[in-house]
């Protein structure tokens, strides 16, 4: 497929070009004025996303079914969009305990572009499939392209070819034009209207997405088990914050003492979800790792097939 060049008279039908009657005069205000009008655009961000949960819902189903199959959850973008997605991606490991492949987050230019921008990185088509086939991608993966405008070659390359391998494609997008939408099953718009520095989609764009992907990680976590209630019982304690915050939420979720905790913390090898299925199922640690992979996940899941190992059957 050939892309058409961006034109003037294409960017003045961008909602992410549009101008925004709200700041006309921002330049003449005081900074006080100036945050002020920055605030009130920021709060209406949380709505737009609102907006659009029933759609964001429908592509966490499909990201929890790819994770079942052994599938991986990518992101893909250039500038704002490709840092914000790369930055989702790291925090998966620490906060949930898995593997740093599980989701990735590809950018237009490389881990240079993290912190300075690669001119012309987001007009190479090719570079999108180069990147999946560096990673190989495959059916079972699930891939979401994130643009604010939707229009960038290096996204679109990458969201045709997975489509063509019959993966789940998603786009995230603040322009209701968006070319991304075309190669999408779930296509996720996120109407926040003009920004308050015309074109500056770090802004209100990039605060949407944010929220967005925190959406569709966390989400998706919980429904693997991640969570226990509102506790992130498999995070990773790599540092003496996370040690201890790993033993205090395993007193959070068994109300046990103290000492208890600790010596369970250490008993299951520093993995917190273990410990706590020790705890409340008065087991020992090969155990609660047997309860834990019987039931795919959730600890309640843990908890409900030791039950149903402990009830004797009726008749």
């Amino acid at each position: 497929m050939i892309d058409t060049p961006i034109t003037q008279e294409m960017l003045e039908g961008f909602t992410t070009e549009s101008r925004n009657e709200r700041s006309m005069d921002i330049d003449s205000k005081d900074s006080l004025e100036i945050l002020r009008i920055i605030n009130d655009e920021d709060k209406t961000v949380p709505l737009a996303v609102e907006r659009v949960l029933v759609r964001i819902a429908e592509l966490v189903d499909d990201v929890v079914a790819s994770f079942k199959k052994g599938g991986r959850l990518f992101y893909i973008g250039a500038g704002t969009s490709g840092r914000l997605g790369v930055l989702d991606a790291s925090e998966c490991p620490p906060t949930f305990g898995v593997p740093p492949t599980m989701v990735q987050g590809l950018i237009a230019g490389g881990n240079e572009a993290l912190v300075r921008s690669i001119e012309g990185a987001e007009d190479d088509r090719e570079g999108g499939l180069r990147e999946l086939e560096r990673v190989g991608f495959g059916k079972d993966d699930v891939l979401v392209g994130i643009t604010a405008s939707g229009q960038a070659p290096f996204v679109l390359g990458a969201m045709e070819q997975a489509r063509s391998l019959g993966a789940v494609v998603a786009a995230i997008s603040c322009n209701q034009g968006s070319r991304t939408f075309e190669y999408a099953k779930h296509a996720i718009f996120l109407d926040v209207g003009a920004e308050i520095i015309t074109g500056s989609t770090r802004m209100k764009a990039g605060t949407a997405q944010k929220l967005t992907l925190n959406m569709i990680t966390t989400a998706s976590m919980i429904r693997i088990g991640k969570v226990y209630r509102n506790l992130m019982v498999d995070l990773t304690p790599v540092n003496k914050k996370l040690v201890e915050r790993s033993k205090r939420l395993i007193r959070q979720a068994t109300a046990c003492s103290p000492e208890e905790a600790e010596r369970v913390y250490e008993e299951s090898g520093h993995k917190p979800k273990i410990a706590i299925i020790m705890i409340l199922l008065d087991i020992d640690r090969g155990q609660a790792e047997y309860y834990d992979r019987a039931g795919e996940g959730p600890i309640a899941s843990a908890i409900q097939v030791h039950r149903m190992e402990k009830t004797p059957p009726h008749g």
